[in-house]
């Protein structure tokens, strides 16, 4: 089988643990419960692709085996860092959003990220506070448990398929725009209801790498 070489975070012993003991903890949670779930991450687009895919041949299922892996991680060319957010109903893009959601959601409102520094910094802890915004557990070096990872694909995606693509960079913010408001939200519905069967797999790795 003729394949791209998958990029992957490198896992220690504790990484592992923690993203087993996570997906066990919320492997049964209910629809109702991942609704009350904001997921966040950023993600960056440029104007010019930094994608180098390597072919390599591999056996039916060894995509994340160690030798079929690489660790990078790099950008190229002018570009936007966008953070955005997903929840059942509805997507954002993070600026004064999540106090909205936050006002308009039941206690149980959860703001998951991933435990990157700047979302770390005194600051974020502060205005979270203030505003009453818990954030959720979440193990480090776990994109393949946060669906929105998939909305990221679909938006790379539906920007390469345009007729005419962007050559500056407030170009490329409208159509970031206008492309994120194009995902249709029961695809959005349907990687968030995936969260049990992540968790679930997760399991089933020992907390190792994951197809997701």
């Amino acid at each position: 089988m003729l394949v791209g070489l998958s990029d992957v975070f490198p896992l220690t012993t504790t990484h592992c643990r923690l993203r087993l003991t996570w997906s066990r903890e919320h492997a049964l949670w209910t629809p109702q419960q991942w609704s009350c779930v904001m997921f966040s991450d950023e993600s960056r687009f440029s104007l010019q692709s930094d994608s180098r895919p390597t072919l390599i041949w591999r056996a039916p299922g060894t995509r994340y085996h160690q030798e079929n892996t690489i660790e990078r991680h790099h950008y190229g060319g002018a570009g936007w860092l966008v953070w955005g957010g997903i929840i059942l109903g509805s997507d954002v893009l993070l600026e004064q959003h999540v106090r909205m959601f936050r006002g308009a959601m039941v206690a149980e409102f959860l703001f998951m990220d991933d435990n990157a520094r700047p979302h770390r910094a005194y600051v974020v802890d502060e205005c979270l506070q203030l505003e009453d915004i818990t954030r959720m557990d979440w193990p480090a070096y776990s994109p393949d448990l946060n669906p929105i990872e998939h909305v990221w694909d679909m938006l790379g995606r539906r920007i390469a398929a345009r007729q005419l693509p962007p050559t500056c960079l407030p170009e490329l913010r409208m159509v970031l725009l206008d492309e994120w408001c194009n995902i249709p939200q029961d695809q959005i519905d349907n990687l968030i209801f995936s969260m049990p069967r992540r968790c679930k797999v997760c399991i089933a790795s020992s907390g190792r790498h994951t197809p997701y």
